[in-house]
């Protein structure tokens, strides 16, 4: 803009320093002009006069520049000095002549075959009829033009020159408020801001203030969509047509365990994860079909799913949708065991009261027999009673709830009763019962807290050696209380540490100890369902120890 401004003052300077030339010169051609017929006219009085006095001899002394010319009454050229007089032809018709004869004077402007250009006469009669005549060359104005070239051409840089600097500068002062303009706030510090640009700041205005109100909307929808998917456990990403990330959150990084930051536009999804479900699903969400796969990476588990985006129907891109379905996988994975284990727990019980049941039918047992076989269902059917109680403490456990109200009871005094009744399968096998430490008191509902410390006992004796030893010890830590049962028993291995919890799990696969295999599955679940952590220590052929630690009781 600042050039273009300077270009058009530049023109316009030029345009009226040319015609202010044209002006000038125009100006100086008449008053040449004029000067010149009044030097003439001055010169031809003077000539006259002299003539008048002396006649043809007055001429012989006369030294002047222009052109003098004596005509007689009959038009003939009595003298001139710049012709010879005899062979110039008759004067009595020119202009300047005729006019002369009649008024004393006359003046004249024609072309001039002697002097070869445009020619100024001024002609005066004498009182004896004839005429003098002095005549001048007229100055034409390129005449006058290329006599002053020189100074014209000084001039016309000299102003070139000005005019440049002058359009410069003029044309940054025009510019310098415009590009002053505070467009965030048009017009509202400005003093020398145009008129003129009163209706363009007030349009830019009113545009700010709309643009304004649309960000702060946009900001708001950005701040509620972040808020909304930086808050969710599922990852989501959205892709464009060539793979790349067009947006994520951090939970889709986490779910792809991958360090990589995108950026938005250029990082590829693929970069994310090379995991070939991972890539087969955003291929097929390109290609414009749905696609839904599980990824799997040792214990995790994930589910990708992928769905194309059609914009005015055409493919846009994608969204593909991450879901952790590890804890889902583990829980369908342990209802499937834990149903395979029910049916074979329960089976074995069933088939052995449905074998003795048919040898006592089909009188295959003798009369003194019979007492045995029958001792034979009584357990069987015991065993069954036990598992299936044992099931549904467990599914009241996993529901969160159970019998009973909560209440404040004595570990010690708990732990007391509990050693008394394991002690009659204790003294079968030798082992030494010991209860150390205090009254303790914690909250919880005694039919649950009594089941935790009677399984934690039971399996201290159940799991011990011949001649060992089970050790109960109750104490107050300040904190709530806590209960500790060790064993001298044969110890858990490692690698079954982590799984002695779950339900039907046994370290001895014989089932020569007995047992439903939900004692300890019962211990983690009532613990947890009173807010109680139960931490395991042991090592094989040294025994186990197992700490449950309470919240405090509330008074």
């Amino acid at each position: 803009m600042t050039k273009r401004i300077f270009r058009s003052i530049l023109v316009v300077s030029l345009a009226a320093l040319l015609a202010a030339l044209a002006l000038v010169v125009g100006v100086l051609h008449g008053y040449f002009e004029s000067r010149t017929e009044a030097d003439l006219n001055q010169q031809a009085v003077t000539i006259a006069r002299g003539t008048a006095l002396g006649g043809i001899d007055y001429f012989e002394g006369l030294n002047i520049s222009s052109r003098v010319t004596w005509v007689g009454q009959d038009g003939t050229v009595l003298y001139d000095n710049w012709q010879n007089a005899s062979t110039m032809e008759n004067h009595a018709s020119r202009e300047e002549i005729q006019e002369a004869m009649s008024l004393g004077k006359g003046t004249a402007v024609r072309w001039s075959d002697t002097l070869g250009q445009t020619a100024i006469y001024c002609a005066v009669r004498l009182d004896d009829g004839t005429v003098v005549r002095a005549a001048s060359t007229q100055y034409s104005v390129w005449a006058l033009v290329l006599q002053s070239v020189q100074p014209i051409l000084v001039v016309v840089i000299a102003a070139m020159i000005l005019a440049a600097m002058l359009a410069s500068r003029l044309s940054k002062s025009i510019v310098r408020p415009i590009n002053e303009l505070d467009l965030n706030n048009p017009g509202g510090t400005s003093e020398d801001f145009y008129e003129e640009l009163t209706p363009l700041l007030t349009r830019l205005r009113m545009q700010n203030h709309e643009i304004r109100q649309q960000m702060d909307q946009l900001r708001r929808r950005q701040e509620e969509f972040s808020a909304i998917t930086e808050n969710m456990s599922e990852g989501f990403l959205v892709l464009d047509i060539r793979t790349r990330v067009l947006s994520n959150n951090s939970a889709a990084l986490r779910l792809l365990e991958t360090d990589c930051v995108p950026v938005p536009g250029e990082t590829s999804a693929f970069v994310l994860s090379r995991e070939e479900g991972f890539r087969r699903c955003v291929e097929e969400a390109l290609a414009g079909r749905r696609s839904e796969r599980m990824v799997r990476r040792e214990t995790l588990c994930r589910q990708i799913i992928a769905s194309p985006v059609m914009q005015d129907g055409h493919l846009g891109g994608a969204v593909v949708v991450i879901l952790d379905v590890t804890e889902r996988e583990q829980r369908e994975s342990l209802r499937r065991e834990f149903t395979a284990n029910v049916s074979h727990e329960l089976k074995t019980p069933l088939t052995a009261i449905s074998g003795t049941a048919e040898i006592l039918e089909n009188g295959m047992v003798k009369p003194e027999d019979v007492g045995h076989f029958a001792g034979n269902i009584h357990r069987e059917a015991g065993r069954l009673i036990e598992l299936v109680n044992d099931i549904i403490k467990l599914s009241r456990l996993d529901e969160g709830g159970a019998d009973g109200p909560w209440e404040e009871m004595d570990l010690y005094r708990l732990s007391k009763n509990v050693l008394e009744q394991v002690r009659p399968a204790a003294e079968k096998r030798n082992l030494t019962l010991s209860l150390k430490g205090g009254p303790a008191m914690a909250c919880g509902v005694p039919q649950i807290l009594e089941e935790i410390v009677y399984n934690l006992c039971d399996n201290a004796v159940a799991y011990n050696r011949d001649g060992g030893s089970v050790t109960v010890t109750v104490e107050d830590t300040g904190k709530g209380a806590r209960l500790t049962v060790e064993d001298t028993g044969v110890g858990i291995p490692a690698e079954a540490r982590d799984r002695v919890f779950e339900r039907f799990y046994r370290v001895d696969k014989s089932h020569s100890r007995g047992g439903t295999g939900l004692g300890l599955s019962i211990v983690k679940h009532g613990a947890a369902y009173l807010g109680a952590t139960v931490v395991l220590r042991s090592e094989v052929g040294t025994g186990s120890t197992f700490i449950l630690n309470f919240p405090p009781a509330e008074h």
